[in-house]
């Protein structure tokens, strides 16, 4: 599994977690969570598209 992939599947059990609690803070952490772990998937792919793009650069230039 990617990384992001993971961080997104961390994103949604935080989600639920905070929908099944009845305690206000411990929503609010979760969400808080939630928010993080969406974040962490955005820059993991922002990465790999990075990655790809300049292997793909690198492959042009050497032919």
């Amino acid at each position: 599994m990617k990384y992001a992939a993971f961080c997104r599947t961390q994103a949604n059990q935080a989600r639920n977690d905070a929908l099944s609690t009845p305690l206000d803070n411990v929503r609010e952490r979760c969400m808080r969570s939630a928010t993080a772990w969406e974040q962490m998937a955005d820059r993991a792919e922002r990465i790999e598209k990075t990655k790809s793009d300049r292997l793909t650069a690198d492959q042009l230039d050497e032919d």
